[in-house]
């Protein structure tokens, strides 16, 4: 396989993971990793850059009754009493869907070793490493069953002594009435006052109160939303997602998370909505996995599926009601409908679950099974007709499965295991066959850098959002290690993968199967599959609800470029061709770019979103962002350069700001419409009303369309010219076309959407002190002194939101009353209108802060 030069080494940590699917990669590209007492928060382009953490201690316990001491040794109680670990690990982690947090990033679940679950936002504002804690799910659940009485806690079949750290215990003791409290350490006190006494239980009850509060596993449902708001509508609920906890009791708890109805940068005490909608009574033992999945191929009717896994060797797959779950106060049983129970009770454990679509089959999902025995099982299931097909049972391991993770859409599956062995298999048909992995990862000079040789085991695999790389975490063999130096601080690391080059037979009917047949060396065959893996992967981003993260395919090409430009000139001329023109014929670089250039009127602008990230970050990644669009920048950056280089370079600058231009203009032209509509908010709406969006920066926006009247399309300039009888509203909304200097008293003249210069104060010299001012990417408003949204593509600065008819425009179109109605009121995510990407609070260097591209 051909493995791009590009610079992923490996992380170094200083925690051990102790369970399985221990690494997880967020829909912003942040991977985290529960390592020991300590959750590890990273990016995988900077190993050894700023970090976020998240750090464990040891809690008190919940107070849910008294037993009798003759009961402490009892059978259900027996390991609660012995217990005496006071240093609780991380044991499961989950990110929350993009757009959860309040600055539109992700959330973050983690369940300890104690049973406790807590969720976590990223330090957008507080400059700090440490990760903010926003709920804690195990106190809502304790206060929900102290006002419910513990209903509905009946014993079961359930085991007990499974898992021997029960930490909530109390005691009493009857014969002297001394109230015994059970700390962190396992020690007794008598600190218990009388007021808080609970009522006497029986040993069994206070074994099951104590279970249905120790959860195992936590994991976030995709963003869930009913058929009728494919546009969501102001003033009604966002997106919603579930957070599913399976306790040791056999439950699963419900936890509903909607967005937040605007987001912030600078608010720290911003609220995080989280909701108990109820409890699903799963399996009679211990929930050990719980994987969710949306299939949106029908988009009039999505379905979410559930799939939990048990102690006792079960697996069900659950069929959820989306009303019931997005809507209804409660969740009970009857919200899910047991589909299949592919796994019914046997001796081996499940370890960790994996689902996802079908590639070829949108109804169909594949579903990997690992086992404590370290055999693993893969099914196919049909949604729609609800028929279940096991394609076998593998045993591939000597210990238990502690990752699962498909690739390609299902096409590849990865597996590891705690033997340390990290396992690719293709799926042909109805089999798995293995494959070969291999690691061409560069190895820097550090001082501390252990070999591979030194790993002892593997505690789980996430794979990138585009399918290019995966990441695997394993611990270290301390008997290996240099006991001196290695041995005191590392403790685990993370290594990542190229997978890009992967020989998959289902490309051969492709677009690249002729070059596949012709190409007679190994090299190029790598290269064919390379070229197509990497146009699959940006396929896959014209569905509007996947973040645009293309961290690892322009990492991919930008290694090409370094040795095979020409490569990476072909394999986007293939591209160009295959999603702008519909088709593909061998033409030079300017004709496909000229044909693109006149067609951009007609590409959706997840397209054209798609061009501008590509273009900036690989084709023109030496030219820095003001370059680009500062003035004269094509003259002032090419001195020097060859001609034939020079003409390359000054093309693909044209078609980027023809580009942006295209997406200005859909951006203005929505602004006007919807101002001359009156589709936008109501006169004594003001621009912090949540959720809400309405046009802002008119005045601003006229003076481009005059200053660019040659490029403007004159159905803009109409609709611009018909609202300038109503530029007294203008006036009465704040919208005016004199702006105030931040710096000084002056006023600032429109001469760029990009920047402005104040007309200046005369300084004590004489001469007259001009400002430089950035103005909104949005708006195109003067910038005030506040905390500004930065794209981390484009490096553009915004402080309003753009609508989201923006993002989902399929060409130039302005019919606002059938097309974009519904949703011309609901602003978007902060996404940047050239980029697509999600925008940040700009954070210094020795901060963690995610890099989609």
């Amino acid at each position: 396989m051909a493995c791009p030069p590009c610079p992923l080494e490996p992380a170094m940590l200083l925690g051990s993971p102790s369970f399985p699917n221990a690494i997880a990669w967020s829909d912003d590209n942040l991977i985290a990793v529960a390592s020991g007492h300590l959750v590890t928060i990273l990016r995988p382009d900077l190993p050894n850059g700023p970090r976020g953490l998240i750090k464990i201690s040891p809690r008190e316990p919940l107070l849910v009754g008294f037993v009798e001491r003759k009961d402490i040794l009892s059978g259900c109680l027996l390991s609660t009493s012995l217990y005496r670990d006071d240093k609780p690990v991380v044991q499961s982690i989950s990110w929350s869907p993009l757009g959860m947090a309040a600055n539109s990033g992700c959330l973050i679940a983690v369940c300890t070793s104690e049973g406790h679950v807590k969720v976590y936002r990223p330090p957008f504002c507080d400059f700090c490493a440490e990760w903010i804690e926003v709920l804690d799910i195990t106190e809502m659940l304790y206060e929900y069953f102290q006002c419910t009485e513990f209903r509905g806690t009946g014993i079961h079949s359930l085991d007990l002594s499974e898992v021997p750290n029960i930490r909530p215990c109390l005691l009493r003791n009857t014969s002297d009435q001394t109230d015994l409290t059970s700390k962190p350490n396992g020690k007794m006190s008598k600190e218990m006052p009388e007021s808080q006494m609970l009522p006497l239980i029986s040993a069994g009850q206070y074994a099951s109160r104590s279970a249905m509060l120790c959860a195992l596993v936590v994991s976030w449902s995709p963003l869930l939303r009913t058929a009728s708001e494919i546009y969501p509508i102001a003033n009604t609920p966002a997106s919603v997602s579930l957070l599913a906890v399976g306790s040791k009791f056999g439950t699963i708890s419900l936890w509903r998370f909607y967005e937040p109805d605007c987001y912030t940068i600078e608010d720290r005490k911003a609220p995080t909505t989280g909701k108990f909608v109820g409890l699903l009574q799963a399996h009679n033992s211990l929930v050990t996995s719980i994987s969710w999945l949306l299939f949106a191929f029908d988009s009039s009717s999505p379905q979410i599926i559930l799939v939990s896994g048990s102690s006792d060797g079960s697996v069900k797959v659950w069929l959820g009601e989306n009303d019931k779950l997005l809507k209804s106060s409660e969740v009970d049983q009857a919200s899910f409908l047991l589909l299949k129970e592919v796994i019914t009770v046997n001796a081996i454990p499940v370890s960790v679950l994996s689902v996802t679509v079908h590639a070829q089959y949108p109804s169909k999902m594949l579903l990997a099974i690992g086992k404590g025995s370290g055999s693993f099982e893969i099914w196919l299931c049909d949604v729609s007709s609800r028929v279940f097909d096991k394609l076998g049972s593998y045993d591939s391991h000597d210990c238990i499965i502690t990752g699962l993770a498909w690739a390609f859409g299902g096409r590849f599956l990865y597996t590891c295991s705690q033997d340390n062995l990290l396992r690719s298999w293709i799926l042909r048909e109805s089999r798995l066959d293995e494959v070969s992995t291999h690691s061409d990862l560069p190895r820097s000079n550090d001082s501390i850098r252990p070999s591979r040789d030194a790993f002892d085991s593997c505690f789980g695999v996430a794979v990138s959002h585009g399918n290019l790389v995966i990441a695997t975490v394993h611990c270290f063999d301390v008997e290996k290690l240099n006991r001196m130096y290695e041995g005191r601080i590392l403790k685990a690391a993370i290594e990542y993968f190229w997978i890009g080059g992967l020989h998959v037979d289902v490309w051969l009917k492709s677009p690249f199967s002729c070059y596949i047949e012709k190409s007679s060396s190994f090299l190029e065959k790598n290269l064919t599959y390379w070229g197509a893996n990497i146009i699959w992967s940006l396929n896959r981003y014209q569905c509007l609800d996947k973040p645009l993260v293309l961290w690892d395919i322009i990492a991919a090409l930008l290694g090409f470029k370094d040795n095979k430009p020409k490569y990476v000139e072909n394999l986007l001329i293939t591209w160009l061709s295959l999603s702008f023109l519909g088709s593909h014929v061998d033409l030079p670089l300017e004709t496909v770019l000229s044909r693109v250039s006149s067609s951009l009127s007609n590409v959706p602008s997840r397209l054209l979103h798609l061009l501008n990230i590509i273009c900036r970050r690989v084709v023109l990644a030496e030219l820095e962002a003001d370059q680009i669009t500062g003035i004269n920048s094509k003259i002032r950056n090419l001195e020097g350069a060859c001609p034939a280089t020079e003409k390359k370079i000054t093309t693909w600058i044209e078609i980027l700001l023809s580009s942006e231009r295209e997406l200005r203009e859909r951006l203005v032209g929505l602004s006007f419409s919807a101002f001359q509509n009156g589709l936008s908010s109501p006169p004594e709406a003001t621009p912090s009303q949540p959720g809400c969006w309405y046009p802002v920066g008119l005045a601003q926006m006229e003076k481009w369309i005059a200053l660019d009247q040659e490029h403007v399309r004159e159905q803009v300039k109409f609709i611009a010219s018909n609202v300038t009888h109503e530029k007294s509203r203008f006036v009465t909304c704040g919208y005016s076309a004199v702006e105030p200097c931040s710096y000084c008293s002056a006023s600032v003249l429109f001469e760029s959407p990009e920047f402005g210069f104040c007309q200046g104060e005369n300084c004590s010299s004489g001469n007259v002190k001009r400002h430089r001012l950035l103005r909104c990417s949005v708006s195109m408003e003067i910038c005030p002194s506040a905390p500004l949204w930065f794209c981390v593509c484009c490096h553009r600065f915004a402080f309003r939101v753009a609508p989201e008819p923006l993002f989902r425009m399929s060409s130039f179109c302005l019919d606002l009353e059938s097309s974009t109605k519904s949703s011309s009121l609901v602003s978007s995510r902060p996404l940047c209108p050239f980029c697509g990407i999600l925008q940040q609070r700009k954070q210094p260097d020795f901060l963690l802060s995610p890099a989609p591209v």
